[in-house]
């Protein structure tokens, strides 16, 4: 299984986070892609940790049910590691190498880029254009993950009945599935910040005319909402978690837990950005979009935006698409900031 493992004829685009599994798939149809169907599946605590697929049947269970919800049967599949289990380094090549002779090349010097035995780990490689240094050089992709992260994920969809085909990096799926939206921001920014509100950790992303040029990564998400709320009215996580998600919460949860949660999370986001600010020639964003989560909690986009200054919106990678009669369109304007890694997996169909 390598890491930019080739198209299969129609596939579907499957996250696998700590708290759910994700499913997208999209069609294209004269040239105009349509969400067909999509779904989302809970995971019970401690399934998923650090990334980690902790039990592969009990996972694959809950990949078997949201497929048989959405009527795929067997299908095949792309997904994704994570970008921290991923060691991804720019090498330049010779031009006229052929894929073979590059790939030996690679195997050759792998232990100049790569901390692990080459047995340990899945490996691949992807031309990203010419040299700018020389024209008789390429650059190169080269990604590399451990064989233990990239089978954890394989073994827990062929347990649910999905064969996978692909297995892509997260921060490449989420460069996908914004691009799609890209052209519906306001005021076509030159600098976009993607803040990406995931459930244990938040990622910046910094876009500059349409290139993802810096990452950032904070250990502060929805969790920490999560746990607040657990503690404060005495709730089990899943409690907490359903309370949460269909805020049937009490009426003194807005002031007392909600507000807290998302000033801290302003502080971290600012925090990100000055990192950002401080290693680059800019020291603002035109834009800033939320992802994740716990991008649609009630308040934040414009609490955000009072705090930052820069216009502040909700990601939506199918505001282009088409919807199938299946999908609830409410429901998908809530889901859809959640749902950036699927569409962009799902997306590897059209490579």
């Amino acid at each position: 299984m390598r890491l930019f493992s080739s198209k299969a004829k129609q596939l579907i685009g499957v996250d696998l986070s700590s708290t759910s599994v994700k499913m997208v798939e999209v069609l294209r149809q004269q040239g105009v892609y349509h969400l067909k169907s999509y779904g989302i599946e809970p995971l019970a605590q401690g399934m998923i940790v650090d990334d980690a697929i902790v039990n592969s049947e009990s996972v694959g269970e809950a990949v078997s049910q949201l497929a048989r919800r959405l009527g795929l049967g067997k299908k095949q599949v792309a997904t994704a590691v994570s970008g921290s289990a991923v060691i991804t380094k720019i090498i330049e090549m010779d031009a006229v190498m052929t894929e073979s002779e590059r790939e030996a090349q690679i195997r050759l010097d792998a232990d100049q880029y790569i901390p692990y035995p080459l047995a340990e780990v899945n490996l691949d490689f992807e031309i990203l254009g010419p040299s700018e240094i020389d024209p008789n050089l390429v650059q190169v992709l080269l990604a590399a993950s451990r064989s233990e992260n990239v089978e954890q994920r394989v073994d827990a969809l062929s347990f649910g009945g999905l064969d996978t085909k692909v297995m892509d990096i997260e921060s490449h799926a989420m460069e996908r599935a914004f691009d799609l939206m890209a052209s519906s921001l306001p005021h076509q920014p030159d600098v976009v910040a993607l803040v990406d509100i995931g459930h244990h950790q938040t990622t910046l992303y910094v876009v500059q005319n349409g290139e993802f040029v810096y990452s950032r990564e904070q250990l502060f998400g929805g969790a920490q909402l999560t746990e607040a709320i657990q503690s404060r009215y005495g709730l089990t996580f899943e409690e907490a978690t359903i309370n949460k998600r269909e805020q049937t919460l009490p009426d003194d949860y807005r002031s007392e837990v909600l507000t807290p949660f998302m000033d801290n999370l302003v502080q971290q986001v600012t925090r990100s950005l000055q990192f950002y600010f401080s290693s680059s020639q800019f020291n603002n964003v035109d834009h800033i979009v939320l992802s994740g989560g716990s991008a649609a909690l009630p308040g934040l986009a414009t609490l955000m935006q009072q705090k930052l200054g820069s216009y502040v919106s909700i990601a939506n990678p199918f505001i282009n698409m088409t919807v199938g009669s299946r999908v609830n369109s409410e429901q998908l304007a809530v889901d859809a900031p959640s749902l950036m890694v699927a569409c962009g997996l799902a997306l590897r169909s059209f490579d």
